[in-house]
């Protein structure tokens, strides 16, 4: 296991995310020091999020660090989401943390995470103003519209992706499918890559016909991420 060390404590006037998980490369790997990824959990979910884990497991086997951290909401143990700009503000605030654990200059981050923290990864490094640099984009189940709402996709910053992307994505997806989100892409100014599971959904759950688990699909969006992140 890498060393994982977790802040939680924080006094009133202190910064919007009071929680890291940081994890290093893991005992006895060559240790990838050039490049290191944030990991920002979804709407329901937290720091702990086994999507999250298994990533940051998988980097760490890779050589890679990586720093998860909970959104303000999460911290005050509430279940709705913050709102947009303190989402935005606090997911500048984790980039600029992982930078300085790093000693990285941001080019040298990728960030992203599952659903919401991911999408919201992408608003900080396509914004019209102060777009935060990176290395990469990791999208684990990107959510292009939110539920029922097909007809409002979240693209429109994607011209200003200009930077490598990977979509982990599963094909029965109900907030993007595999035909709305290969379409919607084609908008991002950088590389992209998809990476599609069979049968699985937004929370990564597969068919039971599948013969497949959620931790097989963990597993491999894990592995999948972890060399997509050591390849750029």
């Amino acid at each position: 296991m890498g060393v994982v060390m977790t802040a939680t404590h924080a006094t009133k006037g202190d910064k919007l995310v009071t929680e890291y998980a940081w994890q290093g490369a893991k005992r006895g790997t060559r240790r990838r020091d050039d490049r290191a990824v944030l990991l920002a959990h979804g709407a329901g979910s937290d720091l702990h999020g086994a999507a999250l884990l298994a990533v940051a497991d998988a980097l760490a086997a890779a050589g890679i660090p990586s720093l998860r951290f909970n959104y303000p909401y999460r911290s005050a143990r509430k279940k709705a989401p913050d709102r947009p700009k303190v989402l935005e503000a606090a997911t500048r605030e984790a980039a600029a943390e992982l930078a300085k654990r790093a000693k990285l200059p941001p080019e040298r981050l990728v960030l992203g995470g599952r659903s919401m923290g991911g999408r919201y990864c992408s608003l900080v490094v396509g914004a019209a103003d102060d777009p935060v640099p990176a290395l990469g984009l990791l999208f684990l189940a990107y959510p292009l519209h939110a539920a029922g709402r097909p007809d409002q996709p979240r693209t429109e910053h994607f011209p200003r992706l200009d930077l490598p992307v990977l979509f982990a994505s599963g094909t029965r997806d109900s907030l993007g499918s595999r035909a709305a989100l290969t379409g919607a892409a084609r908008k991002v100014a950088g590389p992209v890559e998809f990476h599609w599971i069979d049968t699985a959904d937004h929370g990564y759950r597969p068919l039971k016909s599948s013969g497949r688990t959620t931790d097989d699909v963990l597993a491999e969006v894990a592995a999948v991420s972890a060399e997509w992140v050591a390849g750029l």
